[in-house]
């Protein structure tokens, strides 16, 4: 495991599934429906259960008629996973760069954190948000990654003992590598 301690905190780099991932919250890369879709929004859903699908409803319906806008963050149950909470977040879809995309991908990230801090959720699990399906390219979004969440720790360093970024291809793993070295200095 790759991993650079910031204040009390230790930010790690982990090769595999993370629905797999016993912490206290894992972050979706959801889509603004908050009702399921693919990749990891996919997989959290399936192997969680319907349980967050139904708690995602709910959410729907009485917080985000419209969908969760993006940037923005919410908690749910984590159902069968061996995390405590989901927490769901929107990542930006990728439009060449000079839309604001790195400035919301980095908002959902500081949510996302938010949300788990109001919760006291000390351990966090997060995918590489946007780099699937929104078309995302991984060198950018490791750096907005790793610089947003090592920023917030730094302002934060009482509020989290580990944020994980769980990576299931080795290029990205290599990607968030490179910038973890950056980080390092």
């Amino acid at each position: 495991m790759d991993e650079l301690a910031i204040a009390r905190t230790r930010l790690c780099l982990v090769h595999g599934d993370l629905t797999r991932q016993a912490v206290d919250a894992v972050v979706n890369a959801a889509n603004s429906s908050l009702l399921g879709g693919g990749g990891v929004d996919g997989a959290l859903h399936r192997h969680g259960g319907p349980e967050i699908l139904a708690e995602c409803r709910r959410l729907r319906r009485a917080v985000y008629p419209s969908g969760l806008p993006t940037g923005e963050a919410v908690a749910t149950t984590a159902g069968r996973l061996p995390a405590r909470r989901v927490i769901h977040t929107v990542g930006p879809v990728w439009r060449g760069g000079g839309h604001g995309e790195a400035e919301l991908l980095a908002a959902a990230y500081r949510s996302s954190l938010a949300v788990a801090r109001a919760e006291g959720l000390r351990r966090v699990a997060f995918p590489a948000i946007s780099t699937g399906a929104y078309g995302y390219p991984g060198p950018e979004a490791a750096r907005v990654a790793l610089q947003t969440v090592a920023d917030t720790v730094r302002v934060q360093p009482d509020d989290f003992d580990e944020v994980r970024f769980v990576l299931f291809s080795a290029a990205d793993l290599a990607l968030y590598r490179h910038e973890l070295q950056r980080l390092r200095g």
